[in-house]
């Protein structure tokens, strides 16, 4: 009988990163599963231990040196059953514990358990404004947070006693239980998957050593912050566990929208119209600015509707620099309205006059109408 190939078995290839093996193994373990396979149970299990059998092997540094260069002899007594050491429920237990850990109470095998423990981060979104954004802010904000109890200064017991090893556990935190072949863990009902239990749990924390509250917490935003930047208050997170240090808080901050200005980096942008007549014949106009001045802005004879206009240095404060991007207003010419009959009669004075003229006042419209005809033209032919 030829020897198995265990790269093979598992569909990589002999070059296979550990994250590679990792990944073909989770695929042919769920793939075999016998709940997924229960027209042929016995194939599968036979598949499946086959599968556990090489991973078993390959994702040990020391068995695959020898694998790759003994072959299948190579790791025999490198631990009692060679290849099939750890047992393929075992193998699905790490694999398991990789995927699931997190939700089945967390913590990797050899955490620390029982002492103390830090504090959970927490975070929190503060919306501002962007004039707050431009400049920066000192701002109070009032948080629900899990603070360390008083009553037993963060031990959770209530005569001062130390935490006692979990007698269901052992002080591992997790159990173990046999379902058909595979070994499942989970996080321990007793001690909550701390690895300890207090005999005497303080009345008022129930024995966790901590307990929700709010509490105030002074920020400082710094000008030029941007949309989604975070804002770090280390030890202002929660209390850690049986007098472990504090988490921290991150403040998660969203801008309001503006009702004139338009933020793109550090440069604003903005709509502003503008009389037919300025725009003819040129003047100036007054634009608000972020910073709460106006600047007086020069509008060339002829401007048309969509040309933009740079302010150099009136943009956003670059965050923690003292430049200042810039400011973009966009042209938007207004056609006047509720003309009286003087008013009307001009008007059309002066197209008469643009028209007789046989000057181009009107460029845009003149080569958009050319064009129109050149393509009716066309279409005729």
């Amino acid at each position: 009988m030829s020897e198995k190939d265990f790269y093979k078995i598992l569909g990589v290839e002999k070059n296979a990163s550990d994250e590679d093996l990792k990944k073909a193994y989770r695929k042919l373990a769920m793939q075999y599963h016998p709940d997924r396979n229960k027209e042929n149970p016995t194939e599968a299990e036979e598949k499946f231990k086959e599968v556990n059998q090489a991973y078993d092997v390959l994702k040990d540094p020391q068995k695959r040196a020898a694998y790759d260069q003994f072959g299948a002899a190579g790791p025999q007594g490198m631990g009692a059953g060679g290849f099939g050491g750890a047992g393929f429920g075992a193998a699905f237990t790490d694999i398991f514990e990789d995927m699931f850990g997190d939700i089945m109470g967390g913590g990797g095998r050899g955490k620390n358990r029982g002492g103390p423990m830090r504090g959970s981060d927490v975070q929190f979104t503060l919306d501002i404004s962007l004039e707050d954004a431009f400049k920066g802010k000192d701002a109070k904000l009032k948080i629900p947070t899990v603070e360390s109890c008083e009553k037993c200064h963060g031990s959770g017991s209530a005569d001062g006693g130390k935490p006692e090893t979990c007698q269901t556990c052992g002080g591992a935190g997790r159990v173990r239980a046999q379902q058909g072949f595979f070994t499942i863990e989970r996080t321990c009902g007793t001690c909550g998957g701390n690895g300890s239990v207090i005999k005497s749990p303080c009345p008022k924390c129930g024995g966790a050593g901590r307990v929700h509250g709010e509490k105030t917490v002074k920020i400082s935003i710094p000008a030029g912050i941007m949309e989604g930047q975070r804002v770090r208050l280390a030890g202002e997170g929660e209390a850690g566990i049986r007098g472990g240090e504090k988490g921290d808080l991150y403040v998660l901050i969203g801008i309001k929208p503006h009702p004139f200005f338009k933020r793109d980096g550090s440069n604003l942008h903005c709509r502003i119209p503008v009389p037919m007549t300025t725009a003819a014949l040129g003047g100036h106009i007054e634009v608000p600015t972020i910073d709460g001045e106006k600047s007086s802005i020069k509008i060339p004879s002829g401007t048309q509707t969509g040309q933009q206009i740079r302010v150099k240095g009136k943009g956003m404060n670059v965050m923690r620099s003292e430049t200042r991007g810039d400011l973009y207003i966009e042209i938007f010419v207004e056609t006047p309205v509720n003309l009286d009959k003087k008013q009307t009669d001009l008007m059309k004075q002066l197209d008469e006059t643009l028209q007789k003229s046989g000057q181009k006042h009107s460029p845009e419209s003149e080569g958009f109408f050319k064009k129109m005809k050149e393509l009716w033209d066309d279409i005729r032919d």
